[in-house]
């Protein structure tokens, strides 16, 4: 983008699908005519009641201390005249790409919200982990928040701690190589950076995830950022029945990925497990 491409610099904010605090109506956003390009390319559904966008990595999904042009401001590009823009009913961290889904009016912010408070909601990642695994598996590790500086870090707890969330995630590798696995992830709750915490509890840190020890090189290749996409999101749709939304891998994730050979009998990303 060009003028403005300090402005269009997507500045950062932090990851895991997690649902989207409630804030009060902000004003309106004027955006440039590349920002309302740029979001209206990101589209991968849309209907009088949802959005689905593919996030791309590096921008942020919301802000934070001096933090501007975060996805939530861009969909002021979908706002009626007058109107509210949509409302995300989830997140992704900064670099984490993939679904993210959206409420274009209340009453189906209000049903997506309660859908995803329920349990309802279906998620699926794919990561590019450091070493190797086995062929599947679950985590089932409680977590605790940890505050230093203005950094927030999630750890793995003893269940028995006061701070002790419980967070599960079940795993299956798709492709293996010398030093690094392609990992389908499906988390069973939303916890902050849960996905990242406990692959790095498994050895296997997220390649790029300088916070939890992520190799920042593979294969002599640099990793430039954290390797997570969320690959598909099924949920209840506001107005009846179930809708499953998935997004391609970045470019730069597909490169990585396609020199991991896919394990022997194993299934393709989505399939059931």
């Amino acid at each position: 983008m060009t003028k403005g491409a300090a402005r269009t610099k997507f500045r950062h904010a932090e990851e895991g699908a997690r649902r989207a605090p409630v804030s009060k109506p902000a004003a309106p956003v004027q955006l440039t005519p590349q920002e309302i390009a740029f979001v209206r390319s990101l589209v991968i559904h849309e209907d009088p009641a949802i959005l689905v966008l593919n996030k791309p990595p590096g921008l942020s999904s919301q802000g934070g201390r001096a933090q501007v042009n975060t996805l939530d401001e861009l969909l002021w590009a979908f706002a009626r005249p007058g109107g509210a823009r949509p409302r995300l009913i989830h997140r992704l961290d900064r670099d984490t790409s993939g679904v993210i889904l959206t409420a274009r009016t209340k009453p189906a912010a209000a049903f997506l919200g309660k859908a995803m408070m329920a349990r309802r909601f279906v998620k699926t990642y794919v990561a590019l982990v450091g070493g190797a695994l086995p062929e599947q598996g679950v985590v089932d590790v409680p977590l605790r928040r940890e505050e230093i500086g203005r950094e927030a870090y999630m750890r793995v707890c003893a269940p028995e701690h006061p701070d002790a969330e419980a967070a599960l995630t079940r795993f299956r590798v798709l492709a293996q190589g010398d030093g690094a696995s392609l990992v389908e992830l499906k988390p069973q709750t939303g916890r902050m950076h849960q996905l990242r915490v406990h692959m790095a509890h498994l050895g296997s840190p997220i390649l790029g995830d300088a916070r939890y020890g992520g190799g920042l090189t593979l294969g002599g290749r640099a990793v430039g950022r954290l390797m997570l996409h969320a690959a598909a999101l099924q949920f209840p749709h506001p107005e009846g029945g179930e809708m499953r939304m998935e997004a391609p891998w970045p470019a730069d994730f597909q490169a990585l990925a396609s020199d991991l050979p896919l394990r022997s009998g194993g299934r393709g990303p989505g399939e059931a497990w």
